[in-house]
């Protein structure tokens, strides 16, 4: 029996896969022309001749400081923001205030990146303004999440503790209960990080600025030898920016 669904499921993708290459009118064999083997193979030739220009360099590092500063303000900001969104949505101002914070974060990171991306070049033009803004509103839904989660599991004795000695709620976060969460603060936040810089290089392509603009910009004009740069520094870029936050998430965490 269990065989006969394996293989009854195997013919079925077998039937998705055939039908898919019907209806999308996929020609495998077309592609495998020599001539069209020929076309893409210069294609991609083209690519592994990157500008080293003075003046592309020049360019391709400004947009990197630029992809660069996107990541990080958009982060800080998301944090900044995601720890105030944190406090009602973990029940510490009642449940009212629970449940409408808890849907505003699912509304910021249901909404992808890019389409943030979209909605803040109409509202703020085109630029790195628009990336930083798209980054924090998506990024502030996802640590708001994580943050939260965090404060519900965080033991409340401390606080209580100093709320019984008279200090106010304010005073008994601060120093009852965020010492015993920045570890993890401090690690989602780094984490995330690491993710913006990557999305960071991507929102270019609606116009959010930095390396992603640089890069639609040079494939849109046929300039394969600037996109090639271009993708070479975001390569360098993500893996900087991966071992500095591994590194930072290896000090900080674990000396706090």
């Amino acid at each position: 029996m269990r065989r006969t669904v394996n293989l009854l499921l195997l013919l079925a993708t077998l039937v998705a896969v055939v039908a898919s290459f019907v209806y999308l009118g996929l020609d495998l064999l077309f592609l495998g022309q020599a001539d069209n083997l020929r076309q893409m193979g210069a294609y991609a030739a083209r690519f592994l001749q990157p500008d080293l220009s003075q003046t592309q360099l020049l360019a391709v590092g400004r947009g990197a400081l630029e992809t660069l500063a996107m990541s990080a303000l958009g982060t800080l900001l998301a944090a900044l923001l995601g720890l105030a969104l944190a406090l009602p949505a973990a029940g510490r101002f009642g449940w009212p205030a629970r449940a409408l914070v808890r849907l505003v974060l699912n509304a910021l990171r249901a909404i992808p990146e890019l389409v943030w991306a979209a909605l803040m070049v109409l509202a703020a033009g085109l630029g790195p303004n628009a990336g930083t803004l798209a980054l924090a509103l998506h990024t502030a839904g996802v640590l708001g999440r994580l943050f939260a989660e965090a404060l519900e599991n965080t033991p409340t004795a401390p606080a209580e503790a100093i709320r019984l000695q008279g200090g106010g709620q304010i005073t008994a976060f601060f120093y009852g209960t965020l010492p015993n969460l920045w570890p993890q603060l401090l690690a989602y936040t780094l984490y995330r990080w690491e993710n913006n810089i990557r999305m960071a290089s991507v929102l270019g392509f609606v116009g959010a600025g930095g390396l992603g603009q640089m890069l639609y910009i040079s494939l849109s004009l046929f300039q394969e030898a600037q996109a090639s740069t271009v993708i070479i520094a975001m390569l360098l870029l993500v893996l900087a920016v991966d071992a500095l936050s591994g590194w930072s998430r290896q000090q900080w965490v674990r000396g706090a």
